[in-house]
């Protein structure tokens, strides 16, 4: 895994680390009386970040069942835009009896001309 990608790893999980530190903190703490957590806040903080971890363990493996499926399909998108695009791109190249005028349809054009020697 190249230093980039490590990067950009790290930073995604103390982005889910600081918001369930956030969210946690703020449904639990209640009491700045004292420096320690009450056991009911402990309780709740447990509780919390149990359900945060838990939601995203769920999350991530639904992710990384379903993330096949969407990067095939998107593959197929891919294909099929290029399959659609080549095919402009012939027919813009080569006209067809419908952009020819009736003149050009009736007698055949030489595919040399004659010139003056």
């Amino acid at each position: 895994m190249d230093q980039e990608q490590q990067l950009r790893n790290l930073r995604d999980f103390l982005l889910v680390y600081n918001r369930m530190t956030e969210i946690c903190f703020q449904r639990c703490s209640s009491n700045f009386n004292y420096r320690n957590l009450t056991m009911d806040e402990e309780r709740c903080v447990d509780s919390c970040a149990g359900k945060l971890i838990r939601s995203n363990h769920r999350l991530m493996g639904t992710y990384v069942q379903l993330m096949p499926r969407m990067m095939q399909r998107r593959m197929e998108e891919i294909e099929t835009k290029a399959a659609e695009n080549a095919k402009a791109a012939e027919a813009a190249e080569t006209p067809s009896a419908a952009t020819m005028t009736p003149q050009e349809l009736q007698s055949p054009q030489p595919l040399v001309t004659p010139t003056d020697t």
